[in-house]
């Protein structure tokens, strides 16, 4: 396996998630318009993107949910976030992590990304939240994400995928771990919305 030094890559002590997990998150209009349209023109792109990185894969999308913003600037718009589940990405490792990082970036640029402000409103945000049971730590990538589960707007979606899915280190399911977010939370809870054309889960 190749990694920098700065990179720490090793089998995890549980057992491992599946597969590879995107986030997927707009809340600014694009060139393809308002967020829905946005998240609905970037599928297809997406899916382009990582058959042409991994080769054959199977793609496991969410349904979209409305979410409050956490953190950033008060008073930014609603999102609409989802996440997609990848199987057959084989050989995880951190320099391939990374190129694939930089492919999702450059597909933000597509749809008008403008990195100005950390947790900033955006125009489509494509983060990736694990492959496996890799684990790598840069300035460029943390892996796992190291507030996937604290955040209910990538819970929500990994649950109606699969409620019975643990993400790497918890030692729960998504399922699960929403509930005591959500009893928690000050802002209303992400509302699923019905599949739509473009978007049928």
């Amino acid at each position: 396996m190749s990694s920098s030094v700065a990179d720490r890559a090793q089998s995890a002590a549980t057992g491992a998630s599946p597969g590879l997990a995107i986030a997927l998150g707009a809340n600014l209009p694009s060139p393809a318009g308002e967020p829905l349209a946005t998240l609905v023109a970037m599928r297809p792109q997406l899916e382009l993107l990582l058959l042409g990185w991994g080769g054959p894969l199977r793609l496991h999308w969410s349904p979209l949910f409305r979410t409050a913003p956490v953190g950033g600037p008060a008073d930014q718009p609603a999102y609409l976030n989802g996440v997609l589940l990848v199987e057959g990405a084989s050989d995880p490792n951190c320099d391939a992590a990374r190129s694939l990082l930089g492919l999702l970036h450059g597909l933000e640029q597509r749809f008008g990304r403008q990195r100005r402000q950390r947790w900033g409103p955006r125009s489509l945000d494509l983060d990736l939240l694990w492959w496996g049971d890799l684990q790598c730590r840069s300035e460029a990538l943390e892996l796992p994400h190291p507030r996937l589960l604290e955040r209910s707007f990538v819970l929500a979606p990994l649950a109606a995928i699969n409620a019975t899915l643990v993400p790497p280190g918890a030692g729960a399911t998504a399922a699960n771990l929403l509930t005591p977010l959500l009893a928690a939370a000050s802002e209303p809870p992400p509302q699923r919305l019905a599949g739509r054309p473009g978007w049928p889960e």
